[in-house]
């Protein structure tokens, strides 16, 4: 048990997802004057936690491993097609999931009686932006850990 509490690249790569979700939380309350729980572990949103969580993952064993070995060619591919993910099938399926939820609310109001549809989730994906904002959190955050406190 005390190798997982001193596992510096996985407490790194925690660290940095949960600043991203704080700051997720923290920027709608700035645009929105209101606060939204939710985004706390909501998916989607800026920045990316998800690009964070990866890069901050990926950097950590770079430091540890070096950028010839093969863990960090496997945490480098892996960060990216999560990061290619985040911004193309699940952004496509936070669309389609907005979609539904209109054609389900015009059906609520034909059917009015019986049908009850369920709300989907429609921050699923990021665009661009927030990915690279994901990316450059997960990296300072890993920069920080290893650099300015080493363990």
């Amino acid at each position: 048990m005390k190798e997982l509490f001193s596992n510096q690249i996985l407490w790194t790569a925690i660290i940095a997802n949960a600043e991203a979700q704080i700051l997720k939380a923290v920027l709608v309350l700035i645009a929105e004057r209101q606060w939204k729980s939710g985004r706390l572990f909501g998916p989607g949103g800026m920045p990316s936690s998800h690009a964070a969580l990866v890069t901050a993952l990926a950097t950590g064993i770079a430091f540890t491993e070096g950028l010839a070995s093969p863990i960090f060619a496997c945490a480098a591919v892996f960060a990216l097609i999560v990061m290619y993910d985040a911004v193309g099938v699940r952004q496509a399926a936070g669309k389609h999931a907005l979609v539904l939820n209109q054609v389900t609310a015009e059906l609520h109001e034909m059917f009015n009686e019986g049908f009850k549809p369920e709300v989907l989730q429609v921050f699923l994906g990021h665009n661009s932006l927030q990915v690279i904002a994901g990316f450059i959190l997960g990296l300072s955050v890993a920069l920080f850990s290893f650099l300015v406190w080493p363990a």
